[in-house]
């Protein structure tokens, strides 16, 4: 979970920057001695850099609402592990010391049983007694409780994935309108995607044919 808690909050990094550098662009391209000159290319810098800013507003809200209901949740799930490997660290410690004081029991038990041995044998079960119930009491709580901590997952985060899907379509829906809109403050309708590649393919061939970019 930790893992996933980064990446998305590189993800979220990576929206904001991409926006941030398509902003840039527009605002060189505003400053932009040829395109200052020509007024139908500012205005559609001016439409496009608005459509931009607009789309940063959304973005925005996207990564808040991002924030609030996928990564702070994913944070605060994370940091529930820390306490978890404590608990089975405890319980492997307990272990290792049952495994100690028993092996102890068992060597006094083979022993032959004079009065020092019996002493040391029944020392030794004495230790052993609080040993064993301590593993067994850590051991019991890990084998009741881990089943319903790795079940309850996907509760708790079904309302996380959910909110990301409805955040990131209705981003992705705002955006497409805006872009609709520039779209048609810009394009010329009765033209075709193959005219369009067609005019821009003359208008090319134009420019290659003056002679301050004539080849030798």
């Amino acid at each position: 979970m930790k893992k996933l808690y980064k990446k998305m909050k590189k993800c979220m990094e990576a929206d904001s920057a991409m926006t941030k550098a398509a902003l840039k662009i527009t605002a060189d391209l505003k400053t932009n001695q040829v395109c200052v000159q020509e007024e139908s290319v500012l205005r559609s810098i001016e439409a496009l850099d608005l459509a931009l800013h607009r789309m940063d507003t959304f973005n925005q809200e996207k990564i808040n609402q991002v924030q609030k209901t996928v990564i702070d949740p994913l944070k605060k799930f994370s940091n529930v592990f820390p306490n978890l490997s404590m608990a089975e660290k405890r319980r492997e410690q307990a272990l290792q010391e049952y495994k100690k004081l028993q092996a102890r029991v068992e060597k006094y038990e083979e022993r032959e049983r004079t009065g020092p041995n019996i002493v040391k044998l029944h020392q030794a079960r004495e230790e052993l007694r609080p040993a064993r119930e301590e593993f067994e009491q850590r051991n019991k709580a890990l084998l009741e409780e881990m089943p319903l901590f790795y079940n309850s997952r996907s509760e708790y985060f079904q309302p996380s994935f959910e909110a990301l899907v409805r955040t990131q379509v209705n981003f992705y829906t705002d955006v497409s309108k805006i872009f609709k809109e520039v779209s048609e403050q810009l394009d010329e309708p009765d033209l075709t995607d193959e005219q369009r590649k067609e005019k821009n393919e003359s208008l090319l061939h134009e420019l290659r044919s003056l002679s301050i970019v004539a080849h030798d």
